[in-house]
């Protein structure tokens, strides 16, 4: 399948910015299942120091301020040709060993919920356990937006019993590494039913199991990626795979717009179940 994507974020502040520095993890990889057939990302009011890729492979630009900004905007668009894979990306990839992937995080730490949850997780075998887990965390964590922010914790979002998906995939990843498995956070887009426009971006989590290697869970629909999903970039937690993420000096108060589109090329809506 072929998508056409166009991802747009517009900060506005109170008052000049006299500096700020942003990382955007907003460029899709050619990868096991998707080709990136057009891509660019644009900055209005700011400009682009330097793009390369970090230790997890993931492609970064990372953009400051002109001097008396008021109002940035980044504007990243293009076409992804994709494959359905039945979750499977296949062998790890890159210079980050696999077992970094088992380290904690401050937004992955577990807790009594998380080690609970994983000990009641059944299966023959790893890749069954994983499914067995991705079902119930879905039934664990209702989706509600605005219930969860950008630092709740794995443990918190169980406790809550509802979130977003980046909260799915916070548990997920927190479970997965308590069976000692190694496991990673997962940002993207993904082609929705009915709703080609979006206000955020996606989320779901990798688990790496012997003999198949990486293996996406998205618990938030309890399904495994297919032909709808892109990704953009990896890493332990949100943190490390962010879209967007920086600082700005000084005290002007910021808001932030996102506008996204996702629908299969050539179409006006898209076709898919969310």
């Amino acid at each position: 399948m072929r998508l056409k994507i166009n991802h747009t974020s517009v900060y506005t502040y109170d008052e000049p910015v006299q500096y700020s520095l942003q990382r955007l993890r907003l460029t899709p990889r050619t990868q096991p299942g998707q080709t990136v057939r057009d891509w660019r990302t644009t900055v209005h009011g700011a400009h682009v120091e330097v793009g390369y890729a970090d230790h997890f492979g993931n492609h970064v630009d990372l953009v400051s301020t002109n001097a008396d900004q008021t109002t940035i905007r980044i504007v990243a668009e293009g076409e992804v040709d994709t494959e359905d894979r039945a979750g499977v990306f296949g062998a790890h990839q890159g210079f980050v060993p696999l077992w970094l992937y088992l380290r904690e995080t401050a937004l992955t730490k577990p807790g009594r919920l998380v080690r609970e949850l994983a000990r009641a997780t059944d299966g023959e075998n790893e890749l069954a356990r994983m499914h067995a887990m991705m079902g119930l965390i879905h039934k664990a964590i209702d989706y509600k937006a605005g219930e969860t922010a950008a630092d709740t914790t794995a443990e918190r979002a169980l406790e809550k019993g509802s979130g977003v998906c980046q909260d799915h995939a916070h548990v997920m990843i927190a479970a997965a590494r308590v069976l000692g498995l190694p496991a990673r956070y997962v940002s993207g887009y993904l082609l929705m039913d009915g709703q080609t426009d979006q206000t955020a971006s996606h989320a779901w989590a990798d688990v790496h199991i012997q003999g198949l290697g990486w293996i996406g869970f998205d618990a938030a629909n309890d399904i495994c990626p297919d032909d709808r999903y892109v990704r953009l970039a990896t890493g332990l937690c949100y943190g490390d795979a962010a879209p967007v993420s920086g600082l700005v000096l000084g005290r002007a108060a910021e808001t932030m717009s996102v506008a996204i589109r996702v629908e299969a090329a050539g179409q006006g809506q898209s076709q898919s179940q969310s």
